[in-house]
């Protein structure tokens, strides 16, 4: 059974930045990507990075990066709006499910994404 656990979110400033931490459990779980979603209160879960994919929403602001010696993907988020208030998961994409590029377009039919995190909270104050 595969794990993610999911954390770094909590209160920031408009303008300010937060990292999210997401680490997958056994090691060397075999998957095609890692992809960061979001879901806001009374709107659909969105995806928003993936690989080198961001949705229009957060391109040029978040960064998806990972330390392989540990397992961990990370989402670097800058320069923060109160829009970007959110839940915040990590989760597992097989082979042969969506691809990057289709996980951040905007769409909700996700094939293939297997495994959640917890989610973490992520409030923007202006």
């Amino acid at each position: 059974q595969v794990q993610l656990v999911d954390s770094g979110g909590g209160w920031a400033q408009s303008g300010g930045s937060l990292r999210l931490s997401c680490t997958v459990s056994p090691a060397r779980s075999m998957y095609y990507a890692i992809g960061w979603f979001r879901q806001a209160p009374g709107k659909e879960r969105e995806g928003v990075a993936c690989k080198g994919f961001y949705s229009d929403l957060v391109r040029g602001r978040f960064a998806i990066s990972r330390d392989n010696s540990k397992d961990t993907i990370y989402l670097q988020m800058n320069n923060l709006k109160p829009e970007d208030t959110a839940t915040y998961y990590c989760a597992t994409i097989s082979y042969g499910g969506s691809s990057c590029e289709e996980v951040v377009s905007g769409g909700t039919n996700y094939r293939g994404v297997d495994y959640w995190s917890r989610g973490t909270l992520v409030t923007v104050g202006s």
